[in-house]
């Protein structure tokens, strides 16, 4: 991998240049599951209520752990999650709650296991309101980061503090500043590629 000029100007954690020729965020190397999923799914705008509480799940689930880790076990989460249905999900009671914690292919963190649980239950009741997915993008910033390198993006926005206060006051947990920025770039609501990516631009939401 090699570093990648941006507007004459090389940065050392800027777009980086894989075997296959293609210029990435420098984030996307070390494994195949991070590269794929950034090839082909970060990023992309997600506006179904399964796939909104999956990654708000996910999110929560990898907060202090690396993403990667996430994506090693998110097979297994989901089956175990239900497929991230929020009906099946909010109906989880103590026996659920404790075959997880035994579920060594998970997170077995008693705290996010009932905080998923919780959400679930929150998301349900957000139906009659529009729904999770349409709340979650009406926090859409007007403009998105252009990051010349991984220093340049940031990790909290005013979309994201006052999303993650929304949240909280509905009943969800796990859900803070970070965590909602982050979930705010898995689901194309910021375009946080690197300038010079490949990827850059391809959520069709952002124009630059």
């Amino acid at each position: 991998m090699t570093e990648t000029n941006v507007d004459d100007c090389t940065a050392t954690d800027g777009a980086m240049v894989g075997d296959d020729g293609l210029a990435r965020s420098p984030w996307s190397y070390g494994d195949p599951l991070l590269r794929s999923y950034y090839d082909t799914e970060w990023g992309m705008p997600v506006r179904d209520e399964s796939g909104m509480f999956e990654r708000l799940s996910l999110e929560g689930f990898q907060a202090g752990l690396s993403w990667l880790t996430i994506l090693k076990k998110r097979e297994r989460f989901r089956e175990v999650f239900a497929h991230f249905d929020a009906e099946a999900v909010a109906g989880f009671g103590e026996s659920e709650i404790e075959g997880l914690l035994a579920d060594a292919g998970i997170i077995r963190h008693r705290g996010k296991i009932e905080a998923c649980i919780g959400n679930a239950r929150a998301t349900l009741a957000m139906r009659d309101e529009g729904g999770l997915a349409d709340f979650v993008w009406s926090f859409q910033p007007e403009t998105t980061p252009r990051p010349r390198s991984l220093s340049e993006v940031p990790t909290t926005s005013p979309e994201s503090l006052a999303l993650s206060k929304a949240l909280k006051k509905k009943g969800f947990r796990f859900v803070g500043p970070t965590t909602m920025y982050a979930l705010m770039e898995a689901v194309g609501m910021v375009d946080t590629h690197v300038l010079g990516s490949h990827r850059r631009g391809a959520s069709g939401v952002w124009n630059d």
